[in-house]
């Protein structure tokens, strides 16, 4: 590989002529610049990025730590951070956190090591605000998406109570009374906002409240099938599920499928994460679909403003959703569409106050 040394003697010039031709940091004389570039171009020289960073002791570079990359959910807002970032100029380090706190670590420690300028986390279930204040320490900022701890950092999450609770009460009002909740992997604030969405619709509208309709999904696919599978194949099944994230969702359908459960006919389903493939169903899935790319829009911001010096204090701000009304709740291709309250949806989509 060519160096900026061997660029200059090929030029005739110092190394200093071919650095400021480089970057422009200084006038060179036309004829001297002509044979710079001419010598860049009959070596094949590239700049040395990584080298340049670090000699500034700064990066262009932002770490992206989530948990599962394998989750239908998490590929598609990766890919909108990813977007977000490039768009002014930073490249991307991504992770799989694998939601085990020990491999969490691990993974943000090697970020660190490749110096990111910043971090973007979906933080697993760890206590103490995780790896966080190990971020913090280094003086790295960080910006926590989709989920949210007590760590004092700014952070960017979806509504999750909220929409659970419309999907619950749809449930109701179409007669159901035993309605089932596919549960993701406890310790997760998501997890517990969207149980207790599902708990609040159970008492205000007088629906059977039996602990064992909260099946353990564990924001897996596999666990939701064995749940959904062991829930709904004795008597007295529920005649409706709530799964309360899509990787769930998958798991769930499978497991109904072996059944030989007919969805809406036998059961109805909504759920919490929409599919870009969704309507592919057959019946097409009901279900909340997230706003990633005001998500990965705000948490961007947010992360650069910090890097430019903003020392305001951590904000935590709700992104809003949508609903995606189909036939899996049992309304039929021509249902007309659900009321979405404002308190879910804001009218231009964008991001409400922080709490």
């Amino acid at each position: 590989m060519a160096t900026m040394g061997d660029v200059a003697r090929a030029a005739g010039v110092s190394v200093s002529t071919v650095s400021h031709v480089l970057n422009g940091t200084r006038v060179v004389a036309p004829d001297t610049r002509a044979r710079v570039e001419a010598a860049v171009a009959g070596l094949a020289y590239r700049r040395n990025g990584l080298a340049r960073s670090l000699a500034r002791r700064e990066t262009r570079t932002v770490g992206v730590a989530v948990s599962a990359l394998t989750n239908p959910y998490f590929g598609p807002l990766v890919s909108a951070l990813n977007g977000e970032l490039e768009r002014r100029g930073y490249t991307v380090l991504v992770g799989d956190t694998g939601d085990e706190p020990a491999h969490e670590a691990a993974v943000v420690e090697r970020m660190l090591d490749q110096r990111v300028a910043g971090l973007l986390l979906a933080p697993t279930a760890a206590a103490g605000g995780g790896v966080v204040p190990q971020v913090q320490a280094q003086g790295v900022p960080v910006v926590l998406v989709d989920r949210h701890t007590d760590a004092a950092c700014d952070q960017v999450v979806p509504l999750n109570r909220e929409p659970v609770e419309h999907l619950v009460d749809h449930l109701a009002d179409l007669g159901h009374t035993r309605v089932a909740a596919v549960a993701g992997l406890p310790g997760l604030d998501t997890t517990a906002e969207r149980l207790d969405g599902y708990r609040a619709v159970v008492a205000r509208r007088g629906l059977d409240d039996d602990p064992a309709l909260v099946l353990p999904g564990r924001s897996r696919a596999d666990d939701a099938q064995r749940a959904v599978g062991a829930a709904f194949a004795g008597p007295g099944r529920p005649t409706a599920v709530v799964v309360l994230n899509n990787a769930m969702t998958i798991g769930t359908l499978r497991a109904l499928r072996d059944l030989g459960l007919a969805v809406p006919d036998d059961v109805a389903l909504v759920c919490y994460d929409d599919f870009e493939w969704a309507d592919l169903f057959r019946p097409r899935l009901t279900a909340v679909r997230q706003d990633l790319d005001g998500m990965a829009r705000r948490a961007v911001e947010l992360l650069l403003g910090r890097l430019a010096g903003d020392g305001h204090a951590p904000v935590l701000e709700r992104v809003t959703a949508s609903l995606r009304h189909r036939e899996s709740c049992g309304c039929g291709p021509q249902a007309p569409a659900l009321g979405w309250p404002e308190a879910v949806q804001a009218a231009d989509g964008g991001v409400p106050a922080a709490p």
